[in-house]
């Protein structure tokens, strides 16, 4: 993407207001000649003026290179990898014949191979990006040119000139509006690229241009503007038109910008103000950054240190050649002379470092990277070929758009997530709803069938076949006419900003500014209210079938500070009435009296809603008198004319009138969330992946998503606000917020002081019997934390709500770090009113900060640059256009899938590129180092210990299909596990399977390895003897047997790392090993000896060395020594310390032998012993939030009053979808708890016990993210007639421990609990290992796989299916 060009310190106070003093004050000591464009000017009309400034074409190029640069800038970023300029090098070393050993061709072709690769690779990629932008470049537009409309293609559209756009087109650029077809020069816009809103927005042009229609006005058009220059505000703008020797002040309602999409209006003209990459829309799209993994950057590292560590041995063997030729070599100098170049002892060694240079090279062999991007290639189809992963309804399937950050995807700790299109579907429906005490809309019957969508079309003509209810006592109550139902419905169909458009009889078309107003006319309508137009004084309604018209005397405007809107209308009768809808936060306190009652039930209601993440609103009426109505009307109309604090005057006056109010009741309408994103939330939340919302939709909006994701929730300690508007007011928000959170934290760390006595108390015996004289338990389960690092002992949890405009302080220096360590102790952030810049800039702050790999997902164009700051972009083909999709590395359709595409896609792909340089570095020591010894018995004369064929073969053909396929598809827990156990994925965030610490035991074990290939064979062969009495200790006898040694060992070793074997990997370790002995056999045959006599000088070797038995034991004895220390450490590991996955293959091993396999479904509800008919369950009691047009803007009652807005065209509505269920999530959201103590002697205490014996790591585990229960045959038994289904408490079996028979199992002691302790409150224990055995306890296994510390009964509701499922675990005692 184009660089943004920087902000000049002119307008600095436009883009950054919290700057302007400091910004003044550095303007006066700049030279105007030294700054950029401080401004702009442009003349309509008038190419030649405009061309003087040399202003940006409306070209954009998003592409890195083209013809002419793509070689050198390619190979210039590829060389940028120090492995590459590594490999060219040793390429100019081996072509120096004085110190070559081996062939130049053995680096040049692999090398040429690597860069061809990644050459295509780019290549490929980047002719994507040029067809992309071909694509919006050749778009056409029609431009007036010497007063003729002509079409131009975008990429010729200039700074000046005066465009025309009709409906449902793209805007060019960025463009004053000048005139349009609608009066007064209105047109309506959605801005969905550029904020994700896909709410209409009002423009309107300067009154003096509005009536230039005709483009013979707009030809003669030649007015100047002045403004400021290119910047990435997206909501400001600052200039003034001069014409007529008059000029007219020009702001942001008065431009169209580039990426938005002309609606409901037939034509506008505009005039060009920006082009191209000054466009807002370019502005804020960041550039194109070559993004690397960590992995990558590691290897960077690990390869400097290789190469420091090649140069220390090719000085130690130069020394020692020095030495030898020296004391030695001159010996041997009458009939073995040094080459002519070499006349001293010095210039041989200075000859033989460069030589051992070429010869231990393969430490690091070129083959690793051509590997390396085979294997990214194979994990990247995977991706593309995932059928779980594919949208049936848009027919998507998801893409890897790029190869190279596979690995990364399974080490995110951070996601960065936009809220509309992503989380939901920007979908509104009406979905319940309150009416005099009455609630409508639930369903009766959960265990029942799902009642049927109403058919409102037999009780009403105009009902809109889309709209989905299923409570037909509503329709009911209205059909028998019942006085607060009618009501109710006629002042949503009323109390609105909404347009109507009948294109034919009864087809309605209703133009909403907000999606929720949309939905509640829609609710009217169907129930036989009718919006049917509207005038300046006038609405019309269809009232069950009879047409009415009321006289709309003022509308009460909406805005953030009231929270609701009203209207004053006179009906038919003469009566006034004033109807009201607005946040139940607001409306309730303006109620009168004598609704205490009904008002109290409905709160009850609103809280039921809210609970399930709806966005509610209130609806109430009063009646005027004449007089009321004539004495507010005067007091209005003094206020609407003051000059002075216009806007406070009407607001106390909207006030002073809407009291008293009479309540009728509430609606709930839900933001349909997308399919599954709850669970994905609480599943990555489990995985220790935080999730951060970045939207640009308001506060209010926003908290109601997190709450309906559940990402928010009313068991959170706290939810803190930052909505300062100066630095000082934000800077004292977020230390509040800290204070806040350290005293809660203490508070609870405070009454848990006695639990931390009592787990001492109950592990204390355990730790004398095992320990006696360690000293150190009572300290490390001291709970505490300590005072210097409170902030990252935060228990408890905090959700963080920050605006944009507080957002904007939070971000500058002195602020970033405050902003950070309070947002980072948070379990849930939420942005609101963000700029597309501003996501960016936090991506980038916690990069800095944090050190975390950041993911970033988005589906709308101002997501852009969220996607291309953070470590990996993930676009969503949503309905915001695909540019979030062309930026992205990785896309699909449907948020859900993220869950499947780091917890199986992302931890497999890093566990496989850990496993594949972990043995890829010790395969090629092992090979490397034996020539390092080889040195001490050669003289130093760089002498190769192999013959040099098998040199070239051993990484392209002997070593490397194995290493391949366990790369590309090796398994350490089946995808179900993985999204079964989030606590698996914790691992890649860690860093632990390859870094420094796993690199060195690598290179140490390849070492050990090496040491044992040299001396086992050198000390056997050196006094063996053949059957005939012929020595066996000769050069190619010995280079033979250490080869085959080293491919034996090696195919061993990588057959014990292999963890999930397939046909691939059987057919290429075997047939490596295979091709080993053919291939051998060929090269030492008498075939290729006759025809090449000097190439080939190890003719016979192979036959007469192995058909030798004493070779075989050499073989034989030097692979045992390789490999029993190997298997007895893996062994000790997983005996003394399983990692986690070896406890869940455990699980898996034991659930195959002792059960049949039972069908699951991953994700889907919970399977419990048994189901139940409950009401509720997880409502949020007490916590109301009003989701009235949080995306409405003030000043549109005022619009429609002028009638300036009257002549319109349609906005059609969104379908309607059934609303998703989420229930079961609560459970998982749930607070941890901790576990009551247990005693420390079973003898002395009724409660729960210790037991000893054979404890394996753990047999069996409840499957809580949807999967079956499995229980082994023994306790099945034990306890089946035991499995009851009640509505309080049931007793299950505990996860079952193997017997000793059945399968090998540490030996220790585990902790068991009563069922009344676990039915109560859970119990957690802390134990250390021992030297003899390790500790598990139901609770400790459930905190490592799940990330709970505690056990409950937790139940789970699946409304979706419309039954209940619940899953309780409860102990067993043995």
């Amino acid at each position: 993407m184009t660089v943004p060009k920087e902000i000049p310190e002119k307008w600095f106070p436009v883009a950054f207001p919290q700057q302007r003093k400091k910004q003044k004050g550095r303007e006066r000591g700049i030279s105007k000649k030294t700054r950029r464009e401080e401004e702009r000017r442009v003349r309509a009309n008038d190419r030649e003026y405009n061309e003087k400034f040399q202003y940006a074409s409306n070209c954009i190029m998003t592409s890195k290179y083209n013809i002419i640069t793509f070689l050198p800038v390619n190979l210039f970023e590829q060389f940028q990898e120090v492995a590459n300029t590594y490999f060219l090098f040793l390429l100019i070393l081996q072509l120096i014949p004085q110190i070559s050993s081996l062939s130049w061709f053995t680096t040049i072709v692999p090398l040429a191979l690597v860069l061809s690769i990644t050459a295509v690779k780019d290549a490929t990629d980047d002719y994507f990006r040029h067809k992309s932008d071909n694509q919006v470049n050749n778009r056409q537009s029609q431009v007036l040119i010497r007063g003729l409309l002509q079409n131009e293609k975008w990429m010729n559209v200039r700074v000046g000139d005066i465009i025309k756009l009709e409906n449902n087109q793209f805007v060019a650029a960025d463009l004053l509006l000048l005139s349009s077809s609608e009066p007064h020069g209105l047109c309506y816009i959605e801005t969905a690229e550029l904020d994700g809103e896909t709410n209409m927005k009002v423009r309107q042009s300067v009154s003096v241009t509005s009536e230039l229609g005709d483009p013979n006005n707009l030809a003669s058009f030649d007015g100047e503007v002045v403004c400021e220059p290119p910047n990435n505000k997206l909501d400001r703008f600052c200039g003034t038109l001069y014409w007529r020797d008059k000029k007219y002040t020009l702001t942001n309602q008065n431009m169209l910008l580039r990426g938005c999409v002309l609606r409901n209006t037939e034509f506008c003209y505009g005039l060009v103000i920006f082009a191209g990459p000054d466009t807002k829309l370019m502005q804020n799209s960041g550039r194109t950054k070559f993004k690397r993994t960590s992995i990558d950057r590691l290897m960077n590292t690990l390869v400097l240190w290789i190469f420091g560590f090649l140069v220390c041995m090719g000085v130690i063997l130069a020394v020692g050649n020095a030495v030898w030729e020296r004391e030695v070599g001159s010996l041997f100098q009458s009939y073995l002379p040094w080459d002519p170049p070499v006349d001293n002892f010095l210039f041989s060694a200075f000859l033989a470092f460069w030589s051992y240079i070429i010869i231990l090279n393969t430490v690091v062999p070129i083959s690793l990277y051509v590997s390396v991007e085979v294997i990214r290639l194979g994990h990247s189809y995977f991706i593309n070929w995932d059928q779980q992963m594919f949208c049936s309804q848009c027919n998507t399937p998801a893409e890897a758009r790029t190869t190279t950050l596979n690995e990364e995807l399974g080490q995110v700790e951070y996601i960065f997530s936009d809220k509309t299109g992503t989380l939901t579907q920007n979908i509104m429906s009406f979905n319940k709803c309150s009416i005099d005490g009455q609630s409508y809309g639930e369903v009766s019957d959960p265990l029942g069938p799902q009642p049927k969508k109403l058919d409102f079309t037999p009780f009403n003509p105009l009902a809109d076949p889309d709209f989905c209810f299923y409570d037909d006592t509503l329709l009911e109550s209205v059909k028998v006419g019942d006085s607060h139902a009618h009501e109710f419905f006629r002042l949503l169909s009323l109390c609105h900003t909404v347009m109507s458009e009948e294109k034919s009889e009864g087809e309605l078309v209703y133009k909403a500014q907000s999606p929720d107003e949309g939905a509640l006319v829609t609710a009217a309508r169907n129930f036989g209210f009718v919006f049917r137009s509207r005038t300046p004084g006038t609405i019309t309604t269809t009232e069950m079938g009879r047409p009415v018209t009321y006289t709309l005397l003022a509308i009460l405007d909406f805005n953030n500070i009231r929270k609701r809107m009203s209207v004053i209308v006179r009906n038919p009768e003469g009566r006034i009435r004033l109807y009201c809808k607005g946040a139940d936060t607001v409306l309730l306190q303006r109620l009168h009296p004598c609704n205490q009652e009904l008002m109290n039930i409905t709160s009850d209601h609103l809280n039921e809603y809210a609970a399930d993440g709806l966005r509610t609103l209130a609806l109430a009426y009063r009646d005027l008198s004449e007089d009321e109505w004539e004495a507010w009307a005067e007091s209005h109309r003094c206020a609407d004319k003051a000059t002075n604090c216009r806007e406070d005057r009407l607001a106390a006056t909207y006030d002073q009138i809407e009291q008293g109010l009479m309540l009728l009741g509430a609606t709930a309408i839900e933001d349909k969330l997308q399919e599954g994103v709850p669970e994905t939330i609480a599943i990555l939340s489990l995985a220790n992946i935080k999730i951060w919302v970045l939207t640009g939709d308001k506060q209010e909006t926003a908290v109601n998503i997190g709450y309906s994701c559940k990402m928010l929730t009313d068991d959170m300690t706290e939810v803190f606000i930052i909505s300062g508007h100066t630095v000082q007011s934000v800077r004292q928000e977020l230390r509040r917020a800290r204070e806040r959170m350290v005293e809660l934290s203490q508070t609870r760390h405070m009454g848990k002081e006695g639990w931390g006595e009592a787990c001492f108390v109950g592990n204390g015996l355990r730790e004398r019997q095992e320990g006696a004289g360690t000293g150190g338990g009572v300290k490390q389960l001291h709970c505490s934390p300590s005072p210097s690092n409170l902030m990252d002992n935060i228990s408890g949890e905090f959700a963080l709500v920050i605006n944009g405009h507080s957002l904007a302080h939070a971000l500058e220096a002195d602020m970033e770090t405050e902003f950070v360590s309070t947002a980072c102790a948070c379990k849930a952030v939420i942005c609101c009113r963000v700029t597309p810049l501003q996501k960016a800039q936090v991506v980038e702050l916690i990069k800095k900060h944090k050190k975390a790999v950041t993911l970033a997902i988005g589906d709308g164009a101002n997501d852009i640059s969220m996607i291309k700051s953070a470590h990996i972009g993930v676009g969503i083909s949503g309905q915001e256009g695909i540019q979030a999709v062309l930026a992205s590395d990785y896309s699909f359709s449907q948020f859900r899938f993220l869950q499947r595409l780091l917890l199986v896609h992302g931890r497999w792909s890093y566990l496989r590129m850990c496993r594949f340089l972990c043995y890829f570095f010790y395969k090629n020591f092992a090979f490397t180092m034996v020539h390092f010894w080889f040195g001490f018995f050669c003289g130093f004369s760089a002498q190769t210990v192999y013959d040099q064929y098998f040199i070239t073969l051993y990484n392209i053909v002997y070593t490397s299909l194995p290493v391949l396929a366990m790369g590309i598809f090796d398994q350490d827990v089946p995808e179900q596990r993985s999204l079964e156990y989030p606590k698996l994925y914790e691992p890649g965030q860690l860093n632990l399977l390859f870094n420094k610490r796993e690199f060195f035991i690598c290179i140490a074990q390849g070492i050990y390895t090496s040491v044992v290939l040299f001396f086992v064979p050198y000390a056997i062969l050196s006094d063996a003897t053949q059957s005939t009495g012929v020595p066996l200790a000769d050069y190619q006898t010995f280079a033979v047997t250490t080869a085959t040694a080293l491919v034996i060992v090696v195919s061993v070793q990588i057959a014990l790392d292999t963890g999930f074997w397939t046909v691939v990997n059987h057919v290429f370790v075997w047939g490596s090993l295979g091709s080993y002995f053919t291939i051998m056999f060929a090269l030492h045959g008498q075939t290729l000896f006759s025809i090449f006599p000097s190439q080939f000088h190890f003719v016979g070797s192979a036959l007469s060395t192995l058909l030798q038995p004493v070779v075989w034991l050499t073989i034989t004895l030097a692979t045992a020594i390789c490999i029993v220390p190997v298997l007895a450490v893996r062994f000790l590991k997983l005996d003394l310390k399983p990692q986690l996955a070896d406890t869940v293959r455990y699980t898996q091993l034991l659930r195959q032998k002792k059960r049949k396999p039972v069908g699951r479904s991953v994700g889907g509800a919970w399977r419990g012993m048994g189901s139940m008919s409950e009401g509720r369950l997880g409502a949020r009691g007490g916590s109301r939030r009003s989701g009235y047009a949080f995306a409405h803007q003030e000043g549109f009652g005022e619009l429609i009053t002028s009638g300036k807005n009257m002549r319109l065209s349609s906005l059609a509505l969104a379908t309607f979808a059934s609303r998703h269920s989420s229930s079961w999530i609560d459970t998982l959201r749930r607070k941890k708890h901790t576990h009551t103590p247990t005693t420390a002697s079973e003898e002395s205490s009724p409660a729960p016990s210790c037991v000893s014996g054979s404890v394996p790591p753990l047999s069996n585990s409840s499957s809580l993210l949807g999967g079956s229960q499995d229980t082994p045959i023994e306790e099945e038994t034990a306890t089946g007639q035991n499995t009851q289904t009640v509505a309080a408490s049931s007793t299950q079996a505990v996860p079952a421990l193997a017997p000793d028979s059945e399968a090998p199992a540490p030996q220790g002691s585990a902790q068991t609990l009563s069922t009344a302790d676990l039915t109560s409150t859970a119990v957690r224990c802390h134990g250390g290992d021992s030297s003899g055995g390790w500790i598990v306890t139901l609770g400790t296994v459930q905190e490592a796989l799940f990330g709970w510390k505690g056990i409950a009964a937790r139940t789970s509701v699946s409304s979706s299916s419309g039954t209940h499922s619940v899953a309780k675990e409860t102990n067993h005692i043995e």
